[in-house]
């Protein structure tokens, strides 16, 4: 057993009554995964992130009932648990899979999209969140820059206020792509309800046209094929230039965030999006880096 979350799992597993010895770390980052004996995996949120994670339990059980396939939820255990203001859950392990597609994660979003609003407390979509916070706090940016990402924020909230008509709202997944899609034998299954919420489902086709303008990962040939198994293509739709700009601003100011953390990894990546934001490296697409 390694990780930086040794102690929090071995906490955790006490007061639930599971085993931590043989554990086998997944993977640890703004979250932790860790595979325990039996078939089970925790999961340790970020300081602060219960209500995130109680949510999650809920919208897991809700998909559940209405025999969607995705990550279930251990209900033997009553959760979520609190160590030291962290979140800890517990989540049958899944049989042995792949990360999903682009034309994996099609269906599921259609099928999410159409389901029923549920009687959960899911709260409304705020595409915003900690964007204020990421750019303050990203001490590799000048002046210059700030204010630039600052007014670049105001402008899109008057935008997002004004987005067109579109599809009806409901139940977005909020992190939708092929990471978040866990191909089995025999079934696909949708993973990470962390930021589920009420939301126009653009949103989520969103995240997939966005792949195909800044990352390599999603190509025209497979963007075609995204939407044609949804049944629509997002980016024909009126407010879909807010909705891109705005993930656009997401992943940047992640990227900041973490260059905050460690310049020597990630200062260039950041910068790197900034300036295509700014105009300074052409047209789409520009070819950026994942960063974690």
């Amino acid at each position: 057993m390694a990780g930086t979350t040794t102690a929090p799992l071995r906490a955790a597993c006490a007061l639930a009554g599971l085993p931590s010895e043989g554990a086998t770390l997944i993977r640890e980052g703004e979250n932790a995964l860790w595979r325990l004996p039996g078939g089970v995996v925790a999961r340790i949120g970020r300081t602060g992130q219960a209500a995130a994670a109680a949510r999650e339990l809920a919208v897991a059980r809700w998909l559940f009932e209405n025999r969607f396939p995705a990550v279930r939820p251990l209900e033997s255990v009553p959760q979520p648990l609190d160590v030291d203001g962290r979140p800890v859950t517990f989540w049958h392990q899944l049989p042995p899979h792949a990360h999903g597609t682009a034309v994996d994660l099609a269906p599921l979003l259609r099928r999410l999209h159409r389901l029923p609003v549920p009687a959960l407390e899911l709260g409304r979509l705020d595409p915003f969140v900690r964007l204020g916070l990421r750019i303050d706090g990203a001490s590799t940016l000048d002046p210059p820059e700030r204010a630039w990402l600052r007014e670049r924020l105001a402008v899109l909230r008057g935008a997002w206020s004004g987005l067109p008509p579109g599809m009806p709202l409901g139940v977005v997944h909020g992190d939708a792509w092929g990471g978040n899609v866990a191909v089995t034998a025999s079934t696909t299954y949708l993973l990470d309800f962390e930021r589920t919420s009420l939301g126009p489902p653009e949103w989520d086709l969103a995240a997939v046209a966005v792949e195909q303008g800044v990352f390599d990962t999603t190509g025209p040939e497979e963007y075609a094929a995204f939407c044609e198994a949804y049944g629509t293509d997002v980016t024909a739709w009126a407010g879909y230039p807010v909705l891109r700009d705005l993930r656009e601003l997401r992943l940047t100011c992640y990227a900041l965030q973490l260059a905050a953390a460690d310049p020597d990894r990630h200062r260039a990546e950041a910068h790197h999006r900034l300036a295509c934001l700014r105009g300074e490296k052409g047209p789409r697409p520009w070819h950026w880096t994942a960063v974690s």
